[in-house]
């Protein structure tokens, strides 16, 4: 098992590797220089020359490449061009913010989604099947900026049940320790607190939850249906044990490893694509920081933002892979 995460961390450096790369050579491609944005329109060929030779933009490509990796190995993410503030320190604040909406939309999606694959498949062709699936099939569909922008109207607007935008409230904000605030509420003791920031958290994640939740349900009904033909199946049941039991404990755990596959690849799929969340709920997360950041030409914003999602991804996409072993012990990592 340990030889098999290292091998596993030592394959992330290539990739990781070819990734900043690529990532380096693209913004760059990108029409505008950074100084220039910064300066203004109004700014004089003079100024704009000096800020350009202040942030290094005049060397050639390979060397501002080599010190963009130089700085990644000693812990240096730079600084924002546009803020001045060290990467590194500014990052973490809308990193948290996009992690914690992330946990709480796939935690919906999670329970939801598998639930509804496993009941649809044990009343297969039932109504609950073609209603669970036609739900599903439309939630994949739908687009989340729609479905936002009509559970603001409707919950917020309407009914007035739930806030319309933001992470907290206004008059009362949360003290920040870890930038997870539903964390950070209960270490203070807020339950108050607690609760406006998950009535907060309500809108987007369900906005958020709709696609891996669709993905999830039908993924998870087409493993239990392939599982409850099986042989141990039917000799659980005619053996006289609850229909509820043979579901649970002997079919889910052997369908379960495609839809843990399919959990990991939305978890990491949300860290990094929740802008147009983040955007009509006005959530600041780290989408919304690099979206930002483009139209500002903030290269070390985009760049380190980029790495650490993938850095991210490909993590959460290893602790699934090990996850495997624990839940089928005949898979082994030898």
């Amino acid at each position: 098992m340990l030889s098999y995460i290292g091998k596993r961390l030592l394959q992330l450096i290539p990739v990781l590797l070819g990734m900043t790369f690529i990532v380096f050579m693209i913004i760059r491609a990108i029409p505008g220089n950074p100084a220039q944005v910064i300066l203004g329109q109004q700014a004089t060929e003079e100024a704009v020359a000096a800020l350009t030779a202040k942030l290094g933009l005049d060397k050639p490509w390979y060397t501002q490449y080599f010190d963009y990796l130089k700085g990644i190995l000693t812990g240096n993410f730079g600084e924002s061009m546009r803020t001045r503030a060290p990467v590194a320190e500014e990052v973490w604040p809308y990193l948290a913010a996009t992690f914690e909406l992330a946990l709480f939309a796939m935690i919906i999606a999670v329970v939801i989604g598998i639930n509804a694959g496993i009941i649809s498949a044990w009343f297969q062709n039932s109504w609950f099947d073609y209603m669970a699936m036609v739900l599903a099939l439309v939630g994949v569909s739908m687009p989340i900026f729609w479905l936002g922008l009509m559970g603001q109207w409707a919950f917020a607007l309407e009914l007035s049940w739930l806030p319309t935008t933001g992470r907290e409230p206004v008059r009362d904000p949360v003290t920040a320790i870890t930038h997870l605030y539903v964390i950070d509420t209960i270490i203070a003791g807020r339950f108050d607190q607690l609760v406006q920031v998950l009535r907060h958290l309500v809108l987007p994640g369900l906005a958020l939850a709709t696609i891996p939740m669709a993905i999830i349900a039908r993924m998870t009904r087409s493993s239990m249906l392939e599982v409850m033909r099986s042989d141990y199946v039917r000799t659980a049941r005619a053996k006289g044990q609850k229909m509820f039991f043979v579901v649970y404990k002997h079919a889910l755990k052997n369908a379960i490893i495609p839809v843990l596959t399919i959990i990991g690849l939305q978890m990491g799929m949300l860290l990094g694509g929740a802008i147009l969340t983040e955007t009509i709920f006005a959530w600041p997360g780290i989408g919304r920081y690099i979206y930002d950041a483009i139209g500002f030409r903030d290269y070390p914003v985009i760049q380190s933002g980029i790495l650490i999602v993938a850095f991210f991804f490909v993590m959460i996409n290893l602790i699934v892979d090990l996850l495997y072993s624990f839940i089928d012990p005949r898979i082994k990592y030898d």
